[in-house]
This record gives structure tokens, sequence and C-alpha cells, in this order.
């Protein structure tokens, strides 16, 4: 992940929705397969311990769904995604709370433990695939293509892995915006009063998480200290810069968040997106604010379809699943080694928004460190 959970970009699919879900009430715990290769499954931590992919295959079919959660079907083309998994596998794919955050993900786990209307894998922001990690949600599981995974890219043990990634960026709608801006320091304008918006609360979603240290790196933060960020959203706000509404497709297509600092594979998608629909978005990765990040994956511990979630880490670290992500703009986690080994689509690769240098990325300690500064000040940073 615009929308709290902050996702987007462009394709509708034919997905098999859940219909709402509270967070702890109704159902009474279940489990969707009880037999002996459902609890194999469960503790299996590669293919290999189910005797390989054609059995995890086997075994996923079996138990016939999966569910995810927070996955808008715009986002990083998850639609596209779902759709493919689905009919490769001949598995219903429920998905629930599409514009949801990576905290509703951790929150759904923990208050639907042992029931079938639990999440099996799910997508979150570093910081929460840190905190649920350090918690013992998540199953560890090592995917067959677990040793392309850059160092620093996966957690040791299997209990996450990052899936695709990008950069922050501005986008900005021309039609509404006379000259966009280039830079965070651009944001501080007159001229944007009112404009500049997030895609979410940071405190809940990663990418408004990631936009705010990029501000601090800009305003001479750096990974150690994400203050800088929260004294420039403090500045926005006072001189009414700052747009509290969340950034979503629907706001920016009306007109209601003409700027949005939002990841680029986002932005970019919206360019494409709306072009026949009036809006001439923009897109600029600050050069003053040039911050990476990377989402992760990981399976829940308790994931009532264990299989089937073993094998939807599987079909999105192939070269199948990861060509899917650069069609939606998002920069794959494999795809050094893709391009190395062919199998990476070079014209999607060219596609992705130019970005000069080697991005660097914040160490689990630094993020953590960031994560709780901006629970005890963002409120107070933008109230009022």
């Amino acid at each position: 992940m615009l929308s709290p959970r902050t996702r987007v970009i462009g394709l509708a699919a034919v997905i098999t929705f859940a219909t709402s879900l509270g967070a702890a009430c109704g159902a009474a715990p279940t489990t969707a397969a009880g037999d002996a290769s459902a609890s194999k499954a469960k503790t299996a931590t590669s293919a290999a311990d189910l005797g390989g992919l054609d059995k995890l295959v086997e075994a996923a079919k079996k138990e016939g769904a999966l569910n995810v959660i927070a996955l808008p079907p715009d986002w990083a083309n998850y639609g596209e995604i779902i759709k493919t998994f689905s009919a490769k596998y001949g598995i219903k794919v429920n998905s629930e709370n599409p514009d949801g955050s990576s905290s509703d993900e951790i929150n759904a786990v923990k208050t639907r433990k042992g029931q079938d209307r639990a999440p099996d894998v799910l997508d979150l922001g570093t910081a929460f695939a840190l905190s649920g990690a350090a918690e013992g949600l998540f199953a560890p599981y090592k995917v067959q293509t677990w040793d392309k995974i850059p160092e620093g890219q996966k957690d040791a043990g299997g209990a996450w892995y990052n899936d695709y990634g990008g950069y922050v960026s501005i986008g900005c709608d021309a039609k509404r915006v006379d000259t966009c801006p280039q830079t965070f320091a651009d944001l501080l304008k007159p001229e944007y009063e009112g404009k500049v918006a997030l895609n979410g609360n940071p405190t809940k979603a990663g990418a408004a998480f990631a936009g705010v240290f990029a501000a601090s790196i800009a305003n001479g933060g750096s990974f150690d200290d994400i203050k800088p960020g929260l004294d420039f959203f403090k500045k926005l706000k006072d001189t009414g810069n700052f747009n509290p509404v969340e950034s979503t497709p629907a706001t920016v297509q009306n007109g209601e968040t003409p700027i949005s600092i939002d990841w680029d594979y986002l932005n970019a998608g919206y360019t494409e997106q709306f072009a026949a629909k009036g809006v001439d978005w923009k897109v600029t990765v600050p050069s003053d604010g040039r911050y990476a990040q990377y989402y992760a994956q990981a399976i829940n511990k308790d994931a009532p379809h264990p299989a089937a979630a073993r094998l939807w880490q599987e079909f999105l670290y192939s070269p199948e699943g990861q060509n899917l992500y650069l069609k939606g703009y998002a920069r794959a986690v494999l795809l050094p080694a893709m391009q190395a080994d062919g199998t990476a689509d070079a014209a999607l690769v060219e596609k992705l928004p130019k970005v000069e240098g080697t991005p660097e990325f914040a160490s689990d300690a630094q993020v953590n460190k960031a994560k709780e500064v901006l629970a005890t000040g963002w409120g107070a940073a933008v109230s009022g």
C-alpha cells in the first residue's frame, strides 16, 4: 500500500472479495483443513519439507482457498497478480479490506487466531514486518528463490522477506497546479496552500512513514534521526500547505489532493490510469529527499490455509510473479538477479521511474526508532 494502507495503480481484477468482517466478533474459531497434510504444511519451512513444489501445489489445491488482506487491486498490480494466481492453481482468493493498513493486518492476525477467516499472508511496511516478527506472529518459510533475495532484504530465519519497493516521490496534477514542485523545499511555497497530502497516517501506513523519513533526509536528518521530518510537516501545517486528507485514487482524480507524497510506483500508475480522465499527473523523485523502501511478505503462523499461503509466496517470488510487480511499476526485489539471468521483462524495466544513484536502506534498529518517534510526535506535529 493511498487509502490508509497506502496502495494504488490501476487494473480492476476479478477477485472474490470477502464481505466486511469485523475485527474479533462473529464466527467461532475453526480451521480450514485439519488433516495430516495441512498439519505438515503448517510447519513446512520450504517446499522441500512437503516433498517439492508439485506436492505443495497439490496440498494448496486441496485447501482450495487463500485469505489475503489489505491488497488493493490497483496497488503494485495486485489485481492482476491475484487473478493470475487464482486461475493458475484453481484457488479461490478471498480479499478482505483492500484499503486497510499494515496495522490492520497485524490486528487481524491477533484477533482472529484459530478462525478460518484469519489472513493467511501479509504484505507489510518494514516497521510492521519487524514488529510482527518480534512478536512471533509469522511462520518461517524460505521460497525456492531465497538465495537470490539480496542480503539485508530478508529475515535470516525466513520470518519475512522483501517483495517489491520504490522511492518516495511527489505526484502533482499539472492541470490544477501551475508549477509542480520538484523538491521537499518547494512544498513550503505559498502557492501550494492546502494542496500537499500524504498517502495515509505515518504511524499506520508504510508509504506515509516513508514520506516523513524522506522529508527528514531533505532537512538535515538521517536514518538515525527522523525528527527533522516531523518538524518539516509541522512547518507545512503551520504555513497552511499541509492537506490532512489522506490521498487515494479518488481524491487524486477529483482534485481533492492535487499534490501527493507517495511511492513512485503508485504515482507513476496514476499517470497512466488517469490520463484519459483529465488528470495530467506529473511525478518526480525529489533530489533533496531520496528515500527507498520495500514492502515485505510474511505468512501468518496460524494461517487457516498453510499450503496455499506458502504457494502464494512461491508464486510471488517466481519470475512470473516478480514481472507482474514490474508491470505495476514496482521495483521487484529479485530484479538484479533476474536481469542477470535474463528473466526480467526488459520493456517493463525501461518504464520504471528514473532515479540516479544506488539506494540505501535504514537498518531494523533505525526503522524501529523512527517508528517510536512518530508514534509519540506525529499527532502533535499536525494537530489543530
